[in-house]
């Protein structure tokens, strides 16, 4: 896989000009979103990996495969930002999910330990909405035990009324679950091509 890093945007006239499909992924801050970048890409260092949340402040766009853009956003439920900062990045990110057209997929990342959040519902009601397609993505199932990390699937996909089919564990740590988030993406982005 190719990947580039293309622009970082705060306002709409810094959106690359492309008719290339997006993928954006999303999550609560920590959640692990620059580790599931890094990982679906095989890149270390594309996104950038903090140790505090709310590290990304900017709408990252990545050229993919020249075929695609991976779209990282900043992470919401963070509480340690500015009530100014929060309306300006609601604002950035609102008039992106409304306006991009170019929009295929969102990447839903939930914490595989906890399951969505109230935050998590709020995001996905408002994808579900626009009627952009939603892949959900459990993160850091490596922190759940081998024998319960089915059961803890399947709780993600009764709270969020979806099938099991739709939901993808992951472990950025130990590189799995990758492929078939792989697969469903480009699944999707040949049908938005069309």
């Amino acid at each position: 896989m190719i990947s580039e890093f293309v622009i970082s945007a705060v306002e709409k006239e810094q959106w690359p000009e492309s008719d290339l499909p997006e993928v954006v992924v999303v999550g609560r801050s920590n959640v692990g979103k620059s580790s599931f970048i890094n990982a679906l890409t095989n890149k270390k260092k594309l996104a950038y990996v903090g140790n505090t949340p709310g590290k990304t402040r900017l709408i990252n766009f990545f050229k993919i495969d020249n075929t695609w853009m991976l779209v990282d956003v900043p992470g919401y439920g963070y509480a340690k930002m500015s009530k100014q900062m929060l309306i300006k990045m609601g604002k950035m990110m609102d008039t992106y999910f409304n306006q991009r057209e170019q929009i295929c997929c969102v990447v839903q990342l939930v914490d595989a330990r906890h399951g969505a959040t109230h935050d998590d519902l709020d995001m996905i009601e408002m994808i579900q909405s626009l009627g952009i397609q939603i892949v959900i993505v459990a993160t850091k199932v490596d922190k759940i035990p081998k024998t319960k990390r089915v059961r803890a699937l399947k709780d993600i996909s009764q709270q969020l009324h979806l099938p099991m089919k739709n939901i993808f564990g992951i472990s950025s740590t130990e590189k799995t679950g990758f492929e078939p988030v792989l697969e469903k993406i480009n699944e999707i982005v040949e049908q938005a091509k069309k």
